[in-house]
């Protein structure tokens, strides 16, 4: 069971950062919800945070003083349910020598945050509905009914109206715990914030890890804004800290390989007159061609300094440049590039040459 008892101990102005209209219509809401004591649902992909949103939520509210617990759902055996929610007396299962209070008894008068609650069993939903329509529960192994008076904040990745529709997701729990809804943004939708949420990252590991990496490249920082994110902030939380502890602006832009370029060395349609050796050299060129030019704009176009990132000779580079068709110089827009149609030899098949 993975949970957490928190307590407020930080500005909650600081816990999400931004300055695009999306995030700053997201902290309204939460600012909104705060001085309202219901139940908040907060949706969004993985990684936009939710828990950060939650933990606001509560600092800002007049529970702050109390406990924020939390609860992840998907964590929770489904034998253990009540036992972890509601807690248990001595003797309600074997291994139970003393009485153990619940995460509802925790969080009494502070705030219960049960994240990921769509990957609930449905089996568990209709006993934590009943905990909620009457504010009371019964220990496992017990008698005695203990009244709870908590803030329920609810967090999830999954759409629960079409869980609803599916069977999947009680009804009456859905609208139980989405008294207000909060919409969490994906980074892409918010790309000016990135350079702000990257430095910020880069302070935080640098001063954990005692290291002061060298500012990232403008052209660099471009490519991190113009980047989709799947993983959204805990992605470039992540590339934050391998941009602290590795250094170089090329172990970033490494991990910011396009999912499709995953299978850059598929082709996209299957070429069955052309035999396999010259589809795959093709292949080869075309990602050989995407990485030099990713490099040489990280690096401003400068050839030396791009050379050593990829660990060739400067001359190599010059003869990759050429033979992929790139301009020697940045004088040719990025499309007009990467547009351009590969060098091909006498027998119509793409030239090639190792480093």
């Amino acid at each position: 069971m993975h949970e957490s008892i928190e307590r407020a101990t930080t500005n909650p102005e600081n816990l999400l950062l931004g300055r695009s209209p999306a995030i700053l219509r997201a902290i309204q809401q939460i600012r909104d919800a705060a001085a309202v004591d219901v139940a908040v649902l907060i949706s969004g992909e993985s990684g936009t945070g939710k828990e950060l949103a939650a933990r606001m939520l509560h600092q800002l509210s007049r529970r702050a003083r109390f406990p924020m617990v939390k609860v992840n759902c998907p964590a929770i055996p489904s034998q253990l349910f009540e036992s972890e929610l509601f807690g248990h007396e001595p003797g309600a299962f074997t291994g139970a020598r003393s009485a153990r209070p619940g995460k509802f008894e925790l969080a009494n008068h502070g705030t219960l945050f049960l994240d990921e609650i769509g990957e609930l069993d449905p089996a568990l939903q209709s006993k934590l509905l009943r905990a909620l329509q009457d504010f009371r529960i019964v220990r496992l192994g017990g008698v005695e009914e203990y009244e709870f008076n908590v803030r329920l904040i609810c967090g999830t990745n999954r759409d629960l109206e079409e869980e609803v529709r599916r069977g999947n997701f009680r009804s009456d729990l859905y609208y139980r715990i989405n008294v207000v809804h909060i919409q969490m943004p994906p980074l892409r939708q918010r790309s000016e914030d990135v350079p702000l949420l990257f430095q910020h990252f880069v302070r935080l590991y640098g001063n954990q890890y005692g290291r002061r990496p060298e500012p990232i490249s403008t052209s660099a920082m471009r490519i991190l804004e113009t980047y989709h994110w799947p993983g959204n902030m805990r992605e470039l939380e992540n590339l934050a800290k391998r941009y602290v502890v590795l250094g170089g602006e090329e172990h970033v832009l490494s991990a910011l390989r396009d999912p499709r370029e995953n299978n850059l060395l598929m082709p996209e349609t299957v070429d069955l007159n052309t035999p396999l050796r010259i589809q795959t050299k093709r292949a080869v060129q075309s990602l050989e061609r995407r990485i030099i030019l990713d490099v040489l704009r990280a690096h401003k176009w400068n050839r030396r300094k791009a050379a050593r990132s990829l660990d060739i000779s400067y001359r190599a580079l010059l003869y990759k440049i050429k033979e992929a068709g790139l301009p020697p110089v940045r004088n040719v827009k990025p499309r007009q590039v990467e547009s351009a149609p590969l060098p091909e030899d006498t027998n119509g098949t793409c030239t090639h040459t190792s480093a």
